[in-house]
């Protein structure tokens, strides 16, 4: 009977659908494991395929290869560590997410989740079937219990494993950021350790996926709940942990212990990882966004440049009339501190001859709206037309309070494929903005320093549709309305409760309208880094068309 165990942690970044290029990593990093003389390497759930593959798990076609390349894992991974990794199993015409222990050749065990979420950004219930609760697994005479991802959010699955025998629990997870997740993971796996009286491996992916980064942050627990190793978030790593029997039962030796970053500064890398990935795994290499002189933009075009560095970021400043000469130096000023390449584009001529096209239209109207947002869409042409000639993705810059209440106009400023920014409110973005300016890391390909200028933080914001304009205008002050939105989106509140906690209940009517009525906009929105678990997409699905009001 063995007294050690060694196990080789995969904390790795996949690519959705490309199953050749996954099952490559898992080769690379089983030779790193056979190389330490581990006795079993372990990926993250799903690996294979990738995670959170929505319907494209679906197709016939893709269970098939990915099962492919798992029996191919087996046979080239034959003569080394036990591999365990995740992928779908169809099996007597039911679909199941599944973790494959590769052994001697071929698939010697196959745990099949049994719980399945189906919450936030979660559909597993209309895609998966449940498994049984299933037992351990031999890896050299060691048994090992792999409840998967949400099995370990449930005492019954982990407490069936040591009831059946196993000694170590290794839990292989695609579990997506949103800010102080963290402490719910460790928190239940504590429960889960506590209970069981077994070790715990924490496994998680990294990586950026749509909307979503899944954040590492792969951890081990001796039992009591005590900490004997813990991966770094955001990055992949390859890690050998070390185990040994003791009268008491096996035990993790003790490990490096990563230190966490704060909240804001997880927030902000989640948006950096989140567009770099996109960009690298859908094949842009460059980004261009409109350059307004206000924060947004200028937050933006600071994260692009921290995801993709300067010389693959092109920043536009593209003025009306209406254009301050202050929003003029600002612009310029921000593209020359972050290095990036920079376009001036007046609409003027172009506004011109839209606003004569139109003219016996609307001959007897009163200029309004209309005519401001035709300044925006004729921005959005422009860009579109760039990013069109050079091959560079068009960024869009509305932050999560606009996308709640609409302050921004379809087909003008919204149009673009990725919103880096698209869940982090006003005052964040404010907040994170300072941040930024004080802090560099090494994960940034910007520069350090004051990047953004601190004009661009402090004046009021405007978009500059028209003469001396200002957001307050037309919305409550930011604190005021990110305030009512945290509660009425992010919480679920009753208009009632923002009047209770104090907010003039004519204010909040007109906002939950503003959002009600903007959920078209949305609908056609460029999908963004996910922060919250109330990010507009897949954690809140709302109908377009919806005559409901709080009548509290």
């Amino acid at each position: 009977m063995a007294d050690t165990f060694r196990l080789t942690l995969a904390q790795a970044n996949p690519v959705m659908g490309d199953l050749a290029g996954n099952a490559n990593k898992v080769r690379e990093v089983w030779a790193e494991a056979k190389a330490a003389k581990s006795d079993m390497v372990a990926f993250p759930e799903m690996f294979v395929v990738g995670y959170n593959a929505q319907d494209l798990i679906l197709k016939p076609a893709l269970q098939t290869a990915a099962l492919a390349e798992v029996e191919q894992l087996a046979v080239d991974c034959a003569d080394g560590p036990v591999v365990a990794v995740g992928g779908p199993l169809l099996q007597d015409g039911a679909l199941y997410n599944a973790y494959f222990i590769l052994k001697g050749g071929k698939i010697a065990h196959t745990q099949l989740k049994h719980h399945l979420p189906n919450y936030t950004v979660f559909d597993e219930e209309r895609l998966f079937v449940h498994g049984p609760m299933g037992g351990p697994y031999d890896v050299n005479g060691v048994r090992v219990g792999s409840p998967i991802c949400e099995d370990a959010w449930f005492e019954d699955v982990p407490e069936t494993m040591e009831e059946t025998g196993a000694e170590i629990l290794v839990v292989p997870n695609g579990s997506p950021y949103f800010r102080d997740k963290f402490d719910r993971r460790m928190n239940h796996m504590v429960a889960r350790v506590i209970e069981t009286e077994l070790p715990l491996v924490y496994l998680n992916m990294v990586g950026g996926q749509d909307d979503q980064v899944f954040d590492g942050g792969s951890f081990v627990l001796n039992p009591g709940g005590q900490l004997a190793m813990q991966l770094p978030v955001f990055d992949e790593a390859v890690a050998h942990v070390e185990f040994e029997r003791t009268a008491a039962g096996w035990r993790c030796k003790d490990g490096p212990k990563a230190l966490l970053p704060a909240g804001e500064e997880q927030d902000y890398r989640v948006c950096v990882e989140a567009l770099r990935d996109y960009m690298g795994k859908t094949g842009f290499k460059k980004v261009l966004l409109g350059l307004s002189g206000g924060i947004d933009s200028a937050l933006v075009a600071t994260i692009a440049v921290d995801a993709l560095g300067p010389e693959n970021v092109r920043c536009v400043m593209l003025p009306s009339e209406y254009t301050s000469q202050e929003s003029l130096d600002d612009a310029e000023d921000i593209a020359k501190r972050l290095g990036v390449h920079y376009d001036y584009v007046p609409i003027a001529e172009g506004r011109a001859a839209i606003t004569n096209t139109l003219a016996p239209l609307f001959e007897g109207t009163e200029p309004g709206l209309t005519e401001e947002n035709i300044q925006s869409r004729l921005r959005g042409l422009l860009l579109m037309a760039l990013s069109n000639k050079f091959g560079e993705m068009l960024l869009t810059t509305g932050n999560k309070s606009e996308v709640a209440v609409g302050y921004a106009t379809i087909y003008g400023d919204m149009a673009g494929g990725y919103n880096p920014i698209k869940d982090m409110y006003k005052t964040r973005v404010f907040e994170t903005s300072r941040w930024r300016n004080n802090v560099h890391r090494d994960w940034m390909s910007g520069p350090e320093g004051e990047v953004i200028p601190v004009n661009i933080i402090d004046k009021p914001p405007s978009a500059e549709l028209r003469p001396d304009q200002k957001d307050e205008d037309s919305l409550p002050p930011y604190d005021v309305l990110d305030a009512i939105l945290f509660m009425l989106v992010d919480e679920d509140k009753s208009v009632a409760d923002c009047v209770a906690d104090g907010y003039d209940r004519e204010t909040v009517k007109r906002v939950e309208h503003l959002v009600y009525i903007s959920e078209y906009k949305r609908f056609q929105s460029a999908p963004g880094a996910r922060l919250s678990k109330k990010a507009f997409w897949l954690d809140r699905r709302y109908p377009i068309v919806n005559r409901f009001r709080d009548p509290s």
